[in-house]
């Protein structure tokens, strides 16, 4: 798929076929995260492929964190079925002492949105779906797989092949409503 085409087409996939996902697929997918930009190299990310169905279901039910969903009056997490029924969830993690940080800013947040979109993106490509899930009890997640303290989580990735037709996509702003030429304000033409 071109690499143009791909980012066009790319949509959030919550719901998946009952089928799994090849092991040489998701280390294509690995691969192109480990091509990712980071800070100075620094490549501060490290993944965990959950396969298993139960740690799968459990790591569903950490993704309702009643404080964040019940204002929004939601009962659950748009995404828990999703985890539950990929073949596969790649926990995305961070080492922040592996990153920079310009102006009290962390910038590891940075390098795993930059690796996220690799990881997308080549998921895409590949034919398979997946959607970035920011919302879960960070604690719980890290002692049910072991991730250790000074670990941070980032997100979750349900990945497996689609069970539905990707249909188009919500309406995209204009380029010239958010791109200014030489200063704030000027639209590009």
């Amino acid at each position: 798929m071109e690499l143009f085409e791909a980012i066009k087409t790319r949509r959030s996939i919550r719901r998946f076929k009952d089928q799994d996902v090849e092991d040489e697929k998701i280390l294509k997918i690995m691969e192109a995260v480990r091509n990712a930009p980071s800070w100075a190299n620094l490549q501060c990310w490290h993944f965990v492929v959950v396969r298993d169905k139960q740690l799968r279901e459990k790591i569903s039910e950490l993704t309702y964190v009643k404080s964040f969903f019940e204002p929004l009056g939601y009962k659950v997490n748009p995404a828990q079925k999703g985890i539950k029924e990929a073949p596969v969830v790649v926990v995305a993690c961070a080492d922040p002492a592996k990153s920079g940080n310009l102006w009290n800013q962390p910038y590891y947040m940075t390098d795993m949105g930059i690796a996220s979109e690799n990881l997308m993106l080549a998921a895409h490509a590949l034919g398979l779906g997946t959607v970035f899930v920011g919302v879960f009890d960070e604690e719980e997640l890290k002692k049910l797989l072991g991730i250790p303290e000074n670990i941070r989580v980032v997100g979750l990735f349900p990945i497996g092949y689609p069970a539905t037709e990707k249909k188009e996509g919500p309406p995209r702003k204009p380029v010239n409503e958010f791109v200014y030429s030489d200063k704030w304000g000027t639209p590009i033409k």
